[in-house]
């Protein structure tokens, strides 16, 4: 396993399938970021209080932009909702270089490399997991994670090494999972959930609403 760090290498090898893929995206589109995309937020981790944990780069989205949930639908409705929660400042224009600032949150991914078809393996998502581990320890004032769908519920749960049968995965879930720490549950803000009406924008404002009054009041 790979020495513990917040964000996996620029040429991480640790999953052989994810590599390939990266290097095949890379042969096709040069210009794309095509590597793990780091998590975003402010430059001071003393700053963050909330981490929104997300499944993996899209591939037409943060794989292209280099900048999570940035340049597909999932990131028109995430960043939209963050702004108007004010965990975001500035205009949200689909690219790294918008100028968009995040206040007082994080947002980083489970995975940190596009998988094919959107599906990492479970071993891939173990592989990453220790990235994940440090992204939280290496945020002091941490105290509220919002986890967007099971997968990044459960990596978050492993991670943070609590027993995940004791806090299963349901939208609009509140988890206190240790003192001080809190995990908020929704559904996976992508195309497909919100086309089929499994999450609608105005359940996936509710979960930043709560989030919202539960920092206010701390």
């Amino acid at each position: 396993m790979h020495e513990p760090a917040a964000e996996a290498p620029p040429e991480c090898a640790h999953c052989p399938r994810l590599a390939a893929f990266r290097a095949a995206n890379r042969a096709r589109e040069p210009s794309w970021h095509n590597a793990p995309v780091a998590s975003f937020g402010p430059e001071d981790a003393r700053h963050v209080r909330l981490l929104i944990v997300g499944l993996a780069p899209g591939l037409r989205g943060a794989n292209r932009t280099g900048r999570p949930f940035t340049g597909d639908y999932a990131g028109d409705l995430l960043y939209s909702t963050l702004t108007e929660h004010g965990f975001a400042r500035g205009r949200y224009e689909a690219r790294p270089d918008d100028g968009l600032a995040l206040v007082g949150c994080m947002i980083t991914n489970a995975v940190r490399c596009v998988p094919p078809e959107n599906k990492p393996t479970p071993a891939e998502i173990a592989n990453c997991r220790p990235y994940l581990a440090e992204r939280m320890a290496a945020l002091p004032q941490l105290t509220t994670i919002i986890a967007l769908g099971r997968i990044a519920h459960d990596s978050t749960l492993a991670a943070l090494e609590v027993r995940r049968a004791a806090f299963p995965f349901a939208h609009g879930a509140r988890h206190d999972v240790r003192p001080g720490l809190a995990v908020f549950d929704s559904f996976h803000c992508s195309r497909y959930n919100t086309n089929t009406g499994k999450l609608t924008p105005e359940m996936f404002r509710t979960v930043f609403s709560r989030v919202r009054t539960h920092l206010d009041r701390r």
